[in-house]
């Protein structure tokens, strides 16, 4: 995850939008699984949350040629985070397996009203990010506005003269029920219309929901303890969805629907997540199985079918996290049972993660992602089994650092 993905999460926790409750997440655990990036060449990036409402991000990349880009982000919400790559926690940054949280009903208008001599005054968040590639001169960007308590506007776009009309845009209207959320899209690409929705089975989610400390608000993985007013909360959750989007002027259109049951974090057991998507236009039926064997491994399977052709493919990854070693203290036992012993309330120090992949045709690969002091590093690979003497397809180092 870049640090410019870090913030706009940032984003969505400090502004109370839940990013899970939505059809484009279903399959999200085995995305960051199965389809992580490793890099390509030697990449530099230099990072900064100058203010709470204002971060940049500088990038050098080379890969036969040396190209780089330049980010710019602003929100209206001010964000107080965790920064420094010195201090970020791996686990933050790093997608990998997602626990989904428990739903939340979202806040009732009238709570975000402001009022003063009797107008009111109060405004919506808003987020403004734009990056620039140079020296292709292609830029990006995104803005985010939330329109209420429970919807919100997304805004992507792309411009570069490589591209037919000189670009595209994408927008989204998002509206998050608590119980379900749907989603209204408009494409410039052969002006796409689409509508997708995501509904969960259970109880309706309670009024008011215990907010989770600020050190976990990021954290996806780490579980959470159960306090005996949420006993009676469900431990699992399924939830099914479906898109269509159809295209007046190509006259085409396409369809797709899927289910996702998961467990929640006071699931007493290991968690898991399992996934089915059907496009029945297409034929692709694809499946995928992700656990936490442990608390620091996560395994994650996928199988994906054509019925018209009878094609498959199998995916299986893994990531493996390592925690850093901490001195011994020879005392530790007479402090235990004096009960002076402190418990480290940082949580547990990761010193970096190992992830990797392989297909059913021999494809492999491995991608290491660590700190050394003060810069974030990740090392990555392809190997293909059946390449012959091209047996590495791919190498490359990333090296970060942000304050």
């Amino acid at each position: 995850m870049e640090f410019m993905d870090y913030v706009q999460n940032a984003f969505y926790i400090a502004s109370n939008w839940q990013k899970d409750n939505s059809y484009g997440a279903l399959t999200a655990t085995s995305q960051a699984l199965l389809d992580f990036q490793t890099p390509t060449g030697l990449r530099f990036s230099l990072s900064s949350l100058s203010s709470p409402n204002f971060a940049t991000s500088y990038t050098l990349r080379s890969v036969g040629l040396v190209d780089g880009s330049v980010s710019y982000l602003y929100s209206s919400l001010p964000l107080s985070i965790p920064c420094s790559s010195s201090t970020l926690n791996l686990r933050h940054i790093v997608p990998g397996y997602r626990r989904l949280q428990d739903l939340r009903r979202p806040d009732e208008p009238w709570w975000w009203e402001v009022w003063q001599g009797g107008k009111r005054i109060d405004r919506r968040d808003a987020l403004l990010y734009g990056r620039l590639f140079l020296p292709k001169s292609t830029l990006e960007g995104l803005y985010l506005r939330r329109l209420s308590p429970r919807s919100q506007v997304n805004v992507r776009y792309v411009s570069d003269s490589r591209l037919p009309n000189g670009g595209s845009m994408l927008a989204l209207l998002q509206h998050d029920r608590g119980k379900f959320s749907t989603e209204y899209l408009y494409s410039t690409d052969s002006a796409l219309l689409g509508i997708r929705g995501l509904y969960n089975f259970g109880p309706e989610p309670p009024e008011h929901v215990p907010e989770r400390p600020q050190s976990q608000a990021l954290d996806t993985v780490g579980p959470l303890i159960p306090s005996s007013a949420s006993m009676a909360l469900p431990t699992t959750r399924l939830s099914a969805g479906g898109e269509c989007y159809f295209s007046p002027l190509n006259k085409s259109g396409g369809m797709s629907t899927g289910l996702r049951f998961s467990t929640l974090p006071r699931h007493t057991g290991f968690p898991y997540t399992m996934t089915l998507t059907l496009n029945p236009l297409m034929g692709n039926l694809s499946s995928s199985y992700s656990v936490v064997a442990s608390p620091l491994l996560a395994l994650s399977t996928r199988f994906d079918f054509n019925v018209y052709s009878y094609e498959s493919d199998f995916v299986v990854g893994m990531e493996l996290w390592r925690l850093r070693e901490e001195p011994v203290d020879e005392m530790e036992w007479a402090k235990r049972k004096m009960g002076k012993l402190v418990k480290n309330e940082g949580g547990e120090q990761v010193a970096g993660v190992l992830k990797a992949r392989m297909d059913q045709s021999g494809t492999m690969g491995f991608l290491w992602e660590g700190r050394i002091k003060e810069l974030l590093y990740s090392c990555g690979v392809n190997v293909d089994l059946k390449g012959g003497e091209n047996l590495v397809r791919g190498l490359g180092v990333e090296v970060s650092y942000s304050s």
